[in-house]
């Protein structure tokens, strides 16, 4: 799922990315809610009139900043106080307040308001952050006014104590809820614990309700949690690579600007069908990116979203032909032969 944080994919139209065929869009409340309001979006008659999407969009509670933001926020059990980075006005966010603004936003998917930890922090900080949350689920639930038209997925907390994500994972299944999603990860953690905490967690969400990894978008880390039964991602990767000149081919992460590059004449990647790979070459793209020019970002931008979207196709289409550890075995980290 292409971030959108402020409504809109970084260097991209509606169009261009609705080329790329991602399913869902994301876009985030805290920083809606800074600019341009919640109420300005609901008078232009919701997010996607506001930036022209039509396909469905989901909303972060805001919980992230709790994490991103730890020298602008004081933290309570009513919820979070954030100093503005804009104005230095003093913002209260509290779960009713979070949810508030996304029924305003209208997104079709909403997370609850929940406290992220950072990595590292102890057990003690970490269970009660975890135990917050879930009460905040519960006021966040409590506080939704659109439930037939906004689905509210909740949050599993619990840092990298595995013991901790397995009761909250288990405590937020038994209230059935729509969706369900991993959250805390890629915080700063080696991948060796990201795939520990998904691997246990994972299995413990309903088979039947989909399952959100948030926050994560490379090739290995979205193989082995689609593994463990994840089944939702997002990640800026994509644009923010683009905006620095490299493109995601294959696997591989390609700076534009190497030497190499600049009398190469090849698309991209000859077997993507996105306008990028169809229609430039790569010494084109590298001209671009050393003459720092717009067009250079747009185009990455783009190769990059549609990149990662067809990755995660073909994985489903592996799945549905029982092809999956066979033809990922490199992102599994599994022996090609294996009969598994």
């Amino acid at each position: 799922m292409p971030v959108g944080t402020l409504a809109t994919v970084k260097t991209l139209t509606p169009a261009q990315l609705e080329s790329t065929n991602p399913q869902v869009v994301l876009a985030n409340t805290y920083h809606l809610h800074l600019q341009p309001g919640e109420a300005i979006v609901s008078k232009a008659g919701g997010l996607h009139r506001f930036m022209g999407w039509k396909g469905p969009m989901l909303t972060d509670s805001g919980g992230f900043q709790v994490f991103s933001l730890s020298q602008l926020r004081t933290i309570a059990e009513a919820g979070v106080t954030f100093r503005s980075p804009r104005d230095g006005l003093l913002i209260e966010m509290t779960p009713e307040r979070s949810i508030a603004i996304q029924n305003a936003l209208g997104a079709d998917i909403i997370m609850a308001f929940d406290e992220c930890p950072p990595y590292p922090a102890d057990r003690t900080a970490i269970e009660a952050a975890t135990d917050r949350t879930y009460r905040w689920l519960i006021r966040c639930l409590n506080a939704h006014q659109r439930p037939e038209e906004q689905a509210l997925f909740g949050i599993v907390q619990g840092g990298v104590y595995l013991d901790l994500r397995r009761s909250a994972a288990q405590a937020l299944a038994e209230l059935d809820l729509v969706g369900y999603a991993i959250g805390g990860v890629s915080v700063g953690e080696p991948p060796e614990l990201i795939h520990q905490i998904v691997e246990a967690t994972a299995p413990l969400l309903p088979e039947s309700k989909p399952r959100y990894l948030m926050g994560v978008g490379t090739y290995r880390e979205m193989a082995k949690a689609i593994a463990s039964g994840v089944d939702m991602f997002d990640c800026v990767i994509p644009t923010r690579l683009g905006r620095h000149g490299a493109a995601l081919v294959r696997g591989e992460r390609w700076n534009l600007k190497n030497a190499k590059f600049r009398e190469d004449f090849q698309p991209l990647d000859p077997t993507c069908l996105c306008y990028t790979c169809q229609n430039f070459s790569r010494a084109y793209l590298s001209h671009l990116v050393r003459c720092k020019e717009v067009l250079a970002y747009t185009l990455l931008s783009l190769h990059n979203v549609n990149e990662l979207v067809r990755f995660t196709r073909e994985i489903r289409e592996s799945i549905l032909s029982d092809r999956f550890t066979s033809d990922f075995a490199q992102w599994l980290d599994i022996p090609v032969s294996s009969d598994r």
